[in-house]
């Protein structure tokens, strides 16, 4: 897997994050995993309760999305002798997930959303109830998410090795599992960088949907796999799967 693909699924796990569906709801998800609340604008919580449970919820939306891309990859092999058509096909969805990220589309089916009510989750293990709030937030297409998920899904779907669509989802999944430990992390000391931020989502989300147009016209007309040759020319980081 070459870099390029790489640092594609890193960002996109990043934009993510960054999304009007997760970053406001994320002292949410800290404080059902971890069973605490917001005093004194901070989280009041054992920072290392925090982290064990924060990898822990981390770990099990990875599982739910590295099985996406095994599946979307086992389906790219058996459309391999069409993979010119896939790509291309791939690049239009891409496309018209970044329009509607942009604003551009208002399609409902593709802000259509399942979520599973982690509420409902209760077990005496606080790690092991981490692990299935991340399955159920991993298993819960939210609107944000389920559009850069689906572009990294497309893409591992049309990528060459049933290794490469695994490791692309593995990469988005430590994208936006990063920013979730270090958001989490620095809520134990303030709340205040995050209330900073969040007017910034709605144009973060703009930018994202520019960013997966541009990838799609890239997937679209082939030009993404010829940048990704031209960059493995000058990089150390040219991985086989």
């Amino acid at each position: 897997m070459d870099l390029l693909t790489m640092l594609i699924a890193l960002a996109a796990g990043a934009l993510s994050f960054l999304s009007p569906c997760v970053f406001p709801l994320i002292p949410a998800y800290i404080s059902h995993i971890t069973g605490s609340s917001i005093q004194n604008n901070k989280m009041e919580v054992n920072r290392k309760l925090l982290l064990e449970r924060s990898i822990s919820f981390i770990l099990g939306f990875s599982v739910v999305f590295i099985a996406m891309g095994a599946s979307a990859s086992m389906v790219g092999r058996i459309f391999a002798e069409q993979r010119e058509l896939v790509q291309k096909v791939s690049g239009l969805l891409i496309i018209m997930f970044g329009m509607q990220m942009i604003g551009w589309l208002q399609l409902r089916w593709f802000m259509s959303n399942k979520t599973w009510d982690t509420g409902k989750i209760r077990t005496t293990g606080g790690i092991v109830r981490s692990f299935l709030t991340g399955l159920a937030f991993g298993s819960g297409w939210t609107p944000c998410v389920g559009l850069a998920l689906s572009s990294i899904l497309l893409m591992a779907g049309s990528s060459e090795t049933l290794g490469i669509g695994i490791a692309m989802l593995a990469i988005y999944s430590l994208g936006l599992g990063i920013p979730f430990l270090i958001l989490s992390w620095v809520l134990t000391y303030s709340t205040g960088m995050m209330k900073k931020m969040n007017k910034y989502v709605p144009i973060l989300s703009k930018i994202n949907g520019f960013i997966f147009l541009a990838l799609g016209l890239l997937l679209f007309t082939g030009q993404l796999q010829k940048i990704s040759a031209w960059l493995a020319k000058y990089t150390l980081f040219d991985i086989t799967l």
